[in-house]
């Protein structure tokens, strides 16, 4: 059997891998059981500690080490120790129409308008459309300028498609995508008069 080097690289992931958990199979045996008096109210706010936090030395706390074992052993319980976990981050949600978004609509029809000037002049000094998409609508000029407001309108439809599904990196993205090919749109059209 020929042994080919992604094989080779395999097999010492594997090893590697392996070695991995071996070393760290110790540390899965050290989360076991502690025996901690029971504490009589356990709410949400306390679950990570269930010792109350020392005073400040100055205070007269004295500190112990080892085991503190209550007064009466009928009072241990057995407590399993386990991760606190905690929920999912929210994200505060923005409104749809905030600052940002009207800059970003209205640099959106600023470019489209741009745009539309430039494709406009390009085809009435005898330039050809290169978008296959407008160039369906160029034939006339409220055809050409029909395209531009509904390119502009599916931008804000996208985004705020984004928006309600809570992807609101994608809703700011989209913006800045479309005017960074309206930008590039008008730079051609005005750089090949």
């Amino acid at each position: 059997m020929k042994i080919y080097p992604f094989h080779l690289a395999f097999r010492s992931l594997q090893l590697l891998l392996f070695a991995v958990v071996l070393t760290h199979c110790g540390t899965l045996f050290a989360q076991g059981t502690s025996f901690a008096p029971l504490k009589p109210k356990l709410g949400p706010d306390n679950l990570a500690s269930l010792e109350p936090l020392p005073s400040a030395p100055g205070e007269g706390a004295t500190f112990t080490s080892g085991l503190v074992l209550p007064a009466s052993p009928g009072s241990m319980v057995v407590i399993a120790s386990a991760p606190v976990v905690t929920g999912p981050k929210e994200f505060a949600s923005h409104p749809f129409w905030d600052r940002e978004n009207r800059v970003l609509f209205t640099a959106v029809g600023a470019f489209a308008v741009a745009d539309f000037c430039t494709t406009r002049a390009n085809l009435a000094s005898g330039g050809k459309e290169l978008n296959p998409v407008t160039r369906v609508f160029s034939g006339s000029t409220p055809g050409l300028a029909a395209n531009f407001a509904l390119e502009t309108a599916s931008t804000i439809g996208i985004s705020y498609m984004f928006h309600k599904t809570g992807h609101h990196k994608l809703e700011r993205i989209t913006s800045f995508i479309n005017i960074g090919s309206s930008a590039g749109a008008v730079a051609y059209g005005l750089t090949h008069r």
